[in-house]
């Protein structure tokens, strides 16, 4: 029989857990309709519970007036958090702790001089909720974009969260060639990284890896690239009715990590399923 391993550090984030915890009290109370502005988190199985309970994500504050609105655990911009606390009869900021830090930061960067640079996705909520806290801040994804800004006396680095220490480093090198000076405040999250880092460590063993979360999760898909490197028979779902039993022929290891937003019962729900496929 196949061992089957969970990586080290996997799975739902503390903001993650604290943004579920928020929106379940919320539902629970029965004071009227509760929403969420966008997907509370970026897991398609967990919104769509959510909205099975009537917790529905809505894309502004007016589809909210005079109900309870969460702001998502990715943030949102200052003038649409005015909005809905103008419009709602309350509001919830489930915005992740540490995704606040990235704002407090890019703040007192650009409030001390510096041209401020977001490493990260562009276009992704956290990096968008990001960029009004540093007026005139730019997005950089690769070594290559940031080789292509203009030369500046100061500039000043923060991270989107979920992103790689590695794309980190590639992009302070080239930024080193371009400004007099770099200040970096590192805003990768640690559970992030110890993620990353328990996957890619399990992924060197495992004949199979399956990787759980949304695939529209930018931590989980880095998760599905990072195993993948290491594990050729990568495979990412987002439920553990997506498995395949022809997955793991002949595997001597299964390998299992899962995303920032993926909770707990999932992760069982794939682990008891590939058990039962493999004859555990």
């Amino acid at each position: 029989m196949p061992e089957i391993r969970i990586a080290s550090e996997a799975g739902a984030c503390y903001g993650v857990e604290r943004a579920l915890q928020m929106v379940e009290a919320a539902a629970d109370e029965h004071e009227g309709a509760v929403h969420t502005l966008g997907p509370l988190i970026h897991n398609p199985r967990v919104v769509s519970g959510l909205a099975e309970r009537g917790v529905d994500a809505v894309s502004s504050p007016e589809q909210a007036a005079g109900d309870t609105l969460l702001l998502r655990t990715h943030g949102t911009v200052p003038e649409e958090e005015a909005r809905a606390r103008e419009l709602c009869r309350r509001v919830l900021d489930a915005t992740c702790p540490f995704v606040k830090k990235v704002h407090l930061a890019a703040e007192r960067l650009s409030r001390e001089g510096y041209q401020v640079v977001v490493v990260g996705e562009a276009g992704h909520p956290e990096v968008e909720a990001t960029l009004p806290h540093a007026p005139g801040a730019v997005v950089v994804g690769s070594a290559q974009e940031a080789a292509g800004l203009p030369h500046a006396r100061k500039v000043g680095v923060v991270v989107q969260t979920t992103a790689r220490r590695a794309l980190l480093a590639e992009v302070v090198e080239e930024l080193l060639a371009r400004a007099e000076e770099v200040r970096v405040i590192n805003t990768i999250c640690e559970a992030t990284a110890g993620h990353q880092s328990a996957a890619d460590e399990l992924a060197r063993e495992a004949d199979v890896m399956v990787v759980i979360g949304g695939r529209n999760s930018a931590n989980t898909t880095r998760l599905a690239e990072i195993s993948a490197a290491r594990c050729p028979r990568t495979h990412h779902v987002e439920g553990d009715d997506e498995l395949r039993p022809e997955w793991f022929e002949g595997a001597g290891l299964i390998g299992i990590t899962a995303g920032a937003s993926t909770p707990a019962s999932q992760i069982e729900a794939v682990r008891d399923a590939i058990a039962a496929m493999v004859g555990e």
